[in-house]
């Protein structure tokens, strides 16, 4: 009867103010709201200090719910940031140190992208950000790369000697040594005689055994080499064996980029139960694992969802690539604000194109998921350059590549003899190898050709993005953020968790039985709030 009435209340009126003084109300996330009854069955707002009407009197609240409440207190404080999301990074410096500064600078973790970035910039940048952001709050990603272990050890090197507190783990199998080495170095004993993480891990992951090697203490093996090398003392080997490689599993479900796909309602609950048979199974884990979420979390929607499912963080990826702070071309910016969520397919990955890895891209505007799934069947179906018939080679040198398999191949010499001449011993004694490196050159340049706009590339512009652009799109339709030069990677985080905030107090009266107009039911980006 309540309910109906205050409908009836508002229905009666007909006047928008009365709709917009309501959602001031609920929108005001600082202050807790009362409805009361009154005598003649009407809900009516109580004001905190006023004495007419009693709090006590009240038959449904909505407590304060500032954003910095959502989440879980202890990743912001183990991260030193303000609310429990952050910005996950892009590979080939995307997610750029102008983003992660200016993330951190208003207390929102990002993460900068260094897979593709030679280890010179990669050291360049962590440089930059560390001037703009002495006490942080940054990280930065390590991609994993399966076919040049001696570049993660670059990777590491720099991490450890910029003194890098925040890594975050992509695209990994199986724990390396390199992930090793970083964990176990940043150990060490607190006066109270606690372990102390210097080095903390946030692993991307969306399968669960994969999951379930980051939730373990660190192989014993590898700690057993690593002391053998004199890289790791005996006494961070056997601190190591006392806490888990990550100290956050980032569930990544439907995401651009590396993703298998998979519903995050599904795999969010999998990877927290997961957790729970870690903690059975080695009950001495000094630290405590906690599970975010990414892959979709685009709208305040999305965002709530996450949380109400127990997610401990939320990760946002492909709508901070649409923003004015990410290394990318205008042209594909664009392209992004334009995308819908049926605009994604799944395309060969560069950087584990051997492997059948695939990455989630960008399908409107380009062509380039097409000729790189060519590419992968004709590397599966020959041994070599030479087998390729005549009039498929003659489809990917005039087409897709622009040029002749040898200029490719002085190009990939070049390019290897710089970062891991290995690689070029390699494929001069197999000419599969040899040719699956020729291919990588296109799956690896189509990125850098989308983020420098490169003319008469766009038809192979390889863009990483999910579903989530689509929907990101549709939500802000209308608003000043459908204008790509509006949109602000700090203020497009906040609006997520500002509107997750809001529909929660309303989840909150509706359990109480209050039924709100269906004009207050969403949330819509109305002006920056930076």
């Amino acid at each position: 009867m309540a309910s109906e009435n205050l409908l009836n209340q508002l229905h009666t009126t007909q006047e928008a103010s009365h709709w917009e003084d309501l959602r001031g109300r609920l929108l005001d996330l600082s202050q807790p709201l009362y409805l009361s009854q009154g005598l003649d069955g009407a809900l009516t707002l109580i004001e905190p200090r006023d004495r007419a009407q009693p709090i006590d009197k009240a038959i449904a609240h909505a407590p304060a719910l500032p954003v910095n409440k959502l989440g879980d207190a202890s990743f912001m404080s183990t991260y030193c940031c303000r609310s429990a999301i952050y910005a996950g990074s892009m590979a080939n410096g995307i997610s750029s140190p102008e983003m992660v500064i200016a993330l951190g600078k208003h207390g929102f973790l990002g993460s900068f992208g260094s897979g593709g970035v030679a280890p010179g910039d990669v050291s360049d940048a962590i440089e930059k950000i560390q001037s703009a952001l002495p006490e942080g709050p940054y990280a930065v990603n390590l991609l994993n790369s399966p076919f040049e272990p001696g570049l993660e050890d670059q990777i590491v090197d720099l991490f450890i000697g910029h003194r890098v507190q925040t890594m975050e783990a992509s695209a990994y199998l199986t724990i390396t040594p390199g992930l090793v080495r970083y964990r176990a170095q940043g150990l060490n004993l607190s006066p109270d005689g606690k372990i102390a993480i210097q080095n903390h891990i946030i692993a991307k992951i969306s399968r669960k055994e994969i999951a379930r090697q980051f939730m373990q203490p660190a192989p014993e093996k590898l700690l057993a080499e690593l002391v053998q090398e004199n890289i790791i003392t005996q006494q961070q080997a056997n601190m190591a064996t006392q806490v888990p490689m990550a100290d956050d599993i980032t569930v990544e479900a439907d995401s651009g980029g590396h993703t298998d796909n998979r519903p995050l309602l599904c795999l969010l609950p999998t990877m927290i139960a997961e957790r729970e048979a870690v903690y059975h199974r080695f009950p001495h884990l000094q630290d405590h694992i906690r599970i975010g979420a990414a892959g979709g979390i685009s709208t305040p929607e999305s965002a709530l969802a996450a949380l109400m499912a127990g997610a401990a963080y939320i990760v946002t990826g492909s709508i901070n690539q649409s923003c004015n702070q990410a290394d990318t071309s205008l042209k594909t910016r664009m392209m992004l604000a334009q995308a819908d969520m049926a605009d994604v397919t799944m395309a060969p990955s560069a950087d584990m194109f051997e492997m059948g890895a695939r990455v989630q891209v960008l399908k409107r505007g380009t062509m380039f998921a097409m000729r790189a799934s060519k590419l992968y069947d004709v590397y599966r179906s020959y041994s070599s350059i030479e087998e390729i018939p005549a009039k498929e080679r003659e489809q990917i040198e005039k087409k897709f590549f622009q040029r002749s398999f040898e200029e490719v191949w002085k190009d990939t010499v070049t390019f290897f003899d710089q970062r891991n001449p290995a690689q070029i011993a390699r494929a001069n004694r197999d000419p599969k190898q040899k040719m699956a490196l020729i291919f990588r050159w296109y799956l690896g340049l189509s990125s850098r050709w989308a983020i420098q706009s490169t003319e008469g590339r766009e038809m192979d512009y390889q863009v990483w993005c999910g579903p989530a652009m689509g929907a990101f799109n549709d939500w802000v339709r209308g608003s000043y953020l459908e204008d790509v030069e509006n949109r602000c990677v700090v203020d497009v985080n906040l609006q997520i968790l500002t509107g997750a905030a809001y529909l929660y107090r309303i989840r909150i009266l509706e359990a109480q039985g209050i039924q709100l107009p269906q004009v207050l039911m969403t949330y819509r980006p109305r002006s920056p709030m930076v």
